[in-house]
């Protein structure tokens, strides 16, 4: 059943703004987010550097969204999802720093363990979730979650033999020292076609943070899977590729390996940017478009009230980018690294906030709402994973 909620979501809104007294963070501009990009492994390179071809055909200007149906309800603070390739889906809750097993046939929910460490206050717990290039022979879990000194990546075997709750081995650190804060956590996790491990991460409020190349905080980071700084990164014996980010909680990939990324603004603007290594893009010293001063614009945004975004996946040649505060799924369709057309809105106001968004193949994605993370207003059945298909 579809959810109005425009007019709660408002007051709740006006509410958040005078706490956060004028700095965004989640659901107002740079917040948590789950899920990624399923990718193919490949070789241990830095993908090629985004570049707009004037040849590339461009999808129609219009798309359209259609909802399937509700995966799964009843999920509480579900942040991350990944979906396994033998069939089903794992959810992380930021807040309890669970992982959940979802049958996407029946909607059956099964506990797979919780994940020790997790320390969820604020916008910080456990967040972004990726299997690991060789799942099909190694079974690892990869997860970003906020600990008592830190924000960090852990990797943990899966063994869906186990009985329910006992599925998860313990956690072995792969990186660590990503800076923490009551906001501003990053979390997004994916690996990338090149095989890499990438994590967007925010600068856990401390503006500074994001121009300082020394800091890991408010970067996309790029590391092998055992957390050592990848092959071809911009800064020698650095996991920084990019720079410059406020709070990043979206990546993906296009068909031809360029990375885009979406990050939460203060005030003004939110930002969907194709993503150069080494590139920077601007934050505190510009948000949004700056036309110059040397820093990447994005190619796409939005003012906060429509936007705060979190997710995002590629599908049918158009990013698509969840919305929390703006409580909507964006469509920018792609021209090379370049929107080919102005942003459209789909599911405004339907299912409330929405945190994540997920390749499901073909014209498919996997989508899962945010209403129960203590900034939405849950209604029955919240929150939920929706199948979508999208053109």
């Amino acid at each position: 059943m579809i959810v109005q909620r425009r007019a709660v979501s408002a007051v709740l809104a006006a509410a958040a703004l005078l706490l956060t007294a004028g700095c965004s963070s989640d659901d107002e501009g740079g917040g948590p987010a789950a899920g990624g990009a399923s990718t193919a492994p490949g070789g241990s390179s830095a993908p090629a550097s985004p570049s707009s071809s004037s040849a590339e055909q461009a999808p129609p200007a219009k798309g359209s969204v259609k909802v399937v149906r509700t995966v799964a309800e009843g999920l509480r603070s579900p942040w991350g999802l990944a979906p396994l390739p033998g069939g089903g889906l794992l959810v992380s809750s930021r807040d309890e720093g669970t992982i959940t097993h979802v049958d996407e046939k029946t909607g059956r929910t099964t506990e797979v363990g919780e994940v020790p460490g997790v320390s969820a206050q604020g916008e910080g717990g456990l967040l972004g979730l990726a299997l690991s290039p060789d799942f099909a022979s190694d079974n690892m879990i990869y997860a970003y979650f906020t600990s008592a000194s830190d924000n960090r990546i852990v990797r943990m075997l899966y063994d869906a033999d186990k009985p329910a709750g006992q599925r998860l081995g313990a956690p072995d650190t792969v990186f660590r020292g990503i800076p923490k804060g009551f906001i501003h956590n990053g979390g997004r996790i994916a690996f990338g076609p090149d095989g890499m491990l990438y994590a967007g991460t925010g600068e856990s409020g401390e503006e500074g943070l994001s121009q300082d190349k020394e800091s890991l905080g408010g970067k996309i980071l790029r590391m092998t899977p055992q957390g050592e700084p990848a092959p071809g990164n911009p800064f020698p014996d650095s996991a920084v590729y990019s720079y410059g980010h406020r709070n990043v909680q979206g990546l993906a990939w296009d068909a031809k390996q360029r990375l885009f990324a979406a990050e939460f603004g203060q005030n003004t603007w939110d930002e969907l940017n194709a993503v150069e290594p080494g590139g920077n893009y601007g934050w505190p010293r510009a948000e949004g478009r700056s036309g110059g001063s040397g820093f990447l614009d994005p190619i796409a945004q939005w003012k906060t009230d429509d936007a705060s975004p979190s997710g995002i996946a590629e599908a049918e040649g158009s990013i698509w980018m969840a919305g929390l505060r703006g409580e909507r799924l964006w469509r920018v369709p792609l021209k090379g690294t370049e929107a080919a057309a102005d942003p459209q809105a789909f599911l405004e106001g339907e299912y409330g906030r929405l945190r994540t968004v997920v390749a499901a193949g073909g014209n498919r994605l996997w989508l899962v709402t945010s209403e129960t993370d203590g900034r939405g207003s849950p209604a029955g059945g919240d929150d939920r994973i929706l199948e979508l298909e999208v053109s």
